[in-house]
């Protein structure tokens, strides 16, 4: 019992930098966690469907801070057009994206924390100065709200 309280002190203690609550970031550090923005009335999120959803993604800096990607179907967001973005958790997406959505609802918006290890890894995506850039080892911030069925 002892050894198990030194070791999560341990851990503690290396997150030490973390500006908000130690605990949400040990959670965020090993798993994506969904903040809900606003809860639907819907049916819960399945593999069995493909779904409209409004994103915008941006890049979790270590402090808590939000970097944009570049990437959003929201015109207040920067995309040209309000433009739904359509999915099937566990086709084609990140693991991270999967995980976060079947934790969700229809309508509900939410904030999907995604660690590097289950979105692009040590991958970069899009390219510096384009339209959208990704760096390698980034941890994802997607503000995400599923719309409904397709």
């Amino acid at each position: 019992s002892d050894s198990l309280l030194g070791l999560f002190a341990g851990v503690i203690a290396h997150l030490g930098r973390c500006m908000i609550s130690k605990f949400v970031c040990l959670a965020r550090a090993m798993s994506v966690v969904v903040g809900i923005q606003s809860a639907g009335s819907g049916p819960p999120v399945t593999g069995a469907h493909r779904y409209k959803s409004m994103v915008t993604l941006y890049i979790e800096n270590p402090d808590g801070s939000k970097t944009p990607s570049g990437w959003s179907t929201r015109k207040t967001d920067g995309a040209a057009a309000d433009e739904p973005f359509t999915f099937q958790p566990g086709v084609g997406l990140i693991e991270g994206w999967t995980e976060g959505v079947l934790k969700m609802k229809e309508g509900d918006r939410a904030w999907l924390h995604v660690p590097a290890a289950k979105g692009y890894g040590r991958q970069s995506m899009g390219s510096q100065g384009g339209a959208f850039y990704i760096p390698g080892n980034s941890n994802l911030l997607f503000d995400i709200e599923v719309l409904g069925k397709e």
